[in-house]
């Protein structure tokens, strides 16, 4: 019998989810010059299209299916969703396969346009699509099947990392942080330098813009932890609340963090703070209590500033410090668990070093860190060079100087020009095609997911 409570959160966690993408456009879209918002805007956006179809069809299956190659992929078992009428969960809180699936996918979706931030400025928007088509199935498929797929909720059998390892991993460190960090790095490395980086200065154009963009993920947050509960019940108000305490750490460690370093606290500081505990949380939110969420959030907000400075001496351009904020931030959060996780809060987890748990559960986050940052990066990199060498990855120096959103889409994202003519049959003044570049580019580039 189904649980109406239950399957009412899962439904609402989903649609909370899915409104992290358009925030997450939004953040993006103001992070970069504005030159190239709406093409930033566009690489998030599309992957509500692509990602759901390829879902729909097989995605879904792939990652929840029964095992294929000793857990290495589901089979096709579910391809299509036709199981309109099929149940998962344990019997007290049964749930329509349905609704499970639409929640799964929207990790699908945000994991996929993380990557974007990696790469903005300079991606050619048909060979990104192409990009996202085959990252989904060769990286984002297999690792959700290895960590979300686990036995008894869908399938009979589920991944390696969730059955065999013992990972804990309640809400996506790996699957969607680290996956999406070190996926980032390759695809920063493949296509190279943004033209004039480091010595040209890229500043954000709209904060106003990356502030809302904040609001709404970190709103969405909250149904992307709590809503990996699959219940109403006490873990769930937990991953919320240990949610919250994180997201607040990282604000206030981040800003002090910048008054020490740099002498003043900074807007986009306290957005990138906020993200950093949110990412350092996830994993996490299930297994720890308030406490060790004020110890992780606060950790992730100095750790994940500290690892931007990174870029500069390792030289390679993550435009919008995906690779800081998700992958060292994600990295945490998972090693984390072996230290502060404690069953009082939920049993079906383990007892942390710091609470008698001893070291072995921090062995296996570790070595979960560890193949999911190697099986991300190396797959990635090959994906993007194979795209790079067949239909060409970067847009030409031309465009990427005079900006990529009249190049790739025929559209500006600021057309703030009133010289066109006038005319009165047509009801008022018409509307020039020039666009404004108007928006400052130069100061210090700044943070983002």
């Amino acid at each position: 019998m189904i649980n109406a409570g239950s399957t009412a959160w899962v439904l609402v966690s989903a649609a909370l989810v899915m409104l992290m993408t358009p925030g997450l456009a939004l953040f993006y879209g103001g992070l970069v010059r504005s030159k190239s918002v709406l093409n930033m805007m566009m690489m998030n956006l599309v992957c509500l299209g692509v990602v759901g179809v390829l879902w729909m069809l097989f995605g879904f299956s792939l990652v929840f299916g029964g095992d294929v190659g000793a857990g290495l992929l589901g089979g096709l078992d579910h391809a299509g969703l036709r199981d309109a009428a099929a149940l998962v969960g344990p019997d007290s809180d049964r749930i329509p396969l349905l609704a499970f699936a639409m929640f799964q996918l929207m990790f699908a979706v945000i994991t996929a346009a993380l990557l974007a931030g990696a790469i903005a400025d300079r991606a050619k928007f048909w060979s990104w699509v192409l990009f996202v088509v085959l990252w989904s199935c060769f990286v984002y498929f297999p690792l959700a099947h290895w960590v979300f797929s686990f036995d008894g909720y869908v399938s009979e059998h589920g991944g390696w990392m969730a059955n065999n390892l013992k990972l804990l991993d309640f809400a996506g460190g790996t699957v969607v942080e680290m996956n999406s960090g070190a996926s980032a790095l390759a695809l920063a490395i493949v296509l190279g330098r943004r033209r004039g980086w480091p010595k040209e200065s890229m500043r954000p154009h709209n904060m106003p813009n990356v502030l809302l963009g904040m609001g709404l993920l970190w709103f969405g947050w909250f149904g992307f932890n709590a809503g990996s509960a699959l219940a109403v019940n006490g873990v769930a108000a937990n991953a919320f609340s240990t949610t919250m305490t994180a997201s607040a750490a990282g604000v206030i460690t981040w800003l002090v963090y910048e008054q020490f370093a740099e002498g003043r606290p900074t807007s986009l500081g306290a957005a990138s703070g906020a993200i950093a505990g949110l990412v350092g949380i996830t994993p996490a939110c299930g297994f720890v209590d308030t406490w060790g969420a004020l110890v992780i959030g606060g950790l992730a907000g100095v750790v994940c500033a500290l690892a931007i400075k990174l870029k500069y001496r390792l030289g390679y351009d993550d435009s919008l410090d995906v690779v800081a904020l998700h992958g060292v931030g994600g990295v945490l959060g998972t090693l984390m668990i072996g230290l502060f996780a404690t069953t009082g809060v939920n049993p079906a987890g383990a007892d942390g070093l710091f609470y008698g748990g001893g070291i072995g559960q921090l062995g296996r986050q570790a070595l979960a860190v560890l193949v999911t940052v190697c099986y991300a990066f190396g797959v990635t990199f090959l994906l993007a060079w194979l795209v790079r060498s067949t239909v060409g990855f970067r847009v030409d120096r031309e465009v990427e100087f005079a900006g990529i959103d009249e190049a790739e889409h025929a559209e500006s994202g600021y057309d703030l020009s009133t010289l066109g003519s006038t005319g009165r049959g047509q009801g008022g003044a018409g509307i020039s095609g020039t666009v404004s570049r108007g928006a400052a580019t130069t100061g210090q580039e700044g943070s983002a997911t």
